[in-house]
């Protein structure tokens, strides 16, 4: 019987890491099935989903724990597939002057309605004209039955005046 684990992994960022951790995913006859992964502000971090032998596990585990001694932080959890949230899935888009608080803000009027953050991308950088620092945030999303992508728009187009915010929002097939 096999069994699912998610691995959260941080380091400095370095060439090798992602072979090192998938050399010990494959060690223990694991498949790496999908990942996000990313260096930021001079550190690696990530998140991979694996399968393995049930057997596997705790060797895996204490793998990952000993990778501890060469600076990588990695944390492994068993999970059960789950279906994804029902509802209609969208795309949101957000620009504007950075400035502390606003993936609180945006998440806040998302959680009010019940909205499911699958994915959220971040970014702050340099405008082109003024050279101030933007915040660009790129989510996708999953809209529960009876929310309306206009009602949600609605919500954050509030949020989006009170801080400049260009904010698209589009459904998905």
């Amino acid at each position: 019987m096999s069994v699912e684990m998610v691995i959260s992994v941080i380091a400095r960022d370095r060439p090798g890491l992602v072979k090192r951790l998938s050399a010990l995913v494959a060690e223990v006859g694991g498949n790496w099935i999908d990942s996000s992964m990313a260096r930021l502000g001079g550190a690696f971090a990530g998140i991979v989903r694996v399968s393995l032998p049930e057997a596997a596990a705790a060797a895996l585990e204490a793998a990952l724990d000993g990778l501890a001694e060469e600076g990588i932080t990695a944390l492994a959890r068993r999970s059960e597939p789950e279906p994804p949230p029902a509802g209609q899935t969208a795309v949101l888009e957000l620009t504007c002057a950075d400035h502390p608080g606003i993936v609180r803000d945006i998440a806040d009027r998302l959680a009010v309605r019940k909205v499911s953050i699958d994915e959220l991308e971040t970014e702050v950088f340099a405008g082109s004209m003024s050279g101030d620092a933007l915040f660009s945030a790129k989510a996708r999303i999953v809209l529960p039955e009876g929310v309306s992508a206009s009602a949600v728009r609605e919500d954050l187009e509030a949020i989006g005046l009170d801080i400049m915010a260009e904010i698209v929002l589009r459904e998905t097939d």
